[in-house]
């Protein structure tokens, strides 16, 4: 039989576990902003076409979408006619929060994230084995 020789090379990234958290943290960053977003967004859309409060959809989003809207009631009018209500004050939470959302995943970047270096830890293993006799 031929001799057998085997190499094994493994390489260790240093750091690469902070960048994963780092990434994984501005995409939880993201994913919230989205959601809270899009439901403010569709708020200020049942308001405009006078949505039944009293559904139970409608109360439901309201409900949720109340509590990120309280720092902003009464900051400005809301123009209404008849039951169709557009609600400004939810147009700036939005602008706000979205400034707070990139903010704060910009501030998870400088503070989390290390770039690559140039050394990544190389260790390698050689086998070999001897001919069967």
């Amino acid at each position: 039989m031929a001799n057998v020789r085997e190499v094994r090379t493994t390489e260790r990234e240093p750091e690469r576990e902070r960048r994963i958290f780092t990434f994984k943290a501005t995409q939880l960053i993201w994913l919230f902003l989205g959601v809270l977003e899009a439901l403010l967004a569709l708020r200020i859309l049942l308001k405009l076409m006078a949505a039944n409060p009293s559904n139970a959809f409608a109360a439901f989003l309201y409900s949720i979408t109340d509590i990120f809207l309280s720092p902003f009631v009464g900051l400005i009018g809301t123009p209404a006619v008849g039951e169709m209500v557009l609600e400004l004050t939810s147009f700036i939470a939005m602008l706000v929060y979205g400034l707070v959302g990139w903010g704060a995943e910009r501030l998870m970047w400088v503070i989390f994230y290390r770039p690559r270096g140039p050394s990544v830890a190389t260790t390698q293993t050689t086998t070999q084995d001897h001919p069967r006799q």
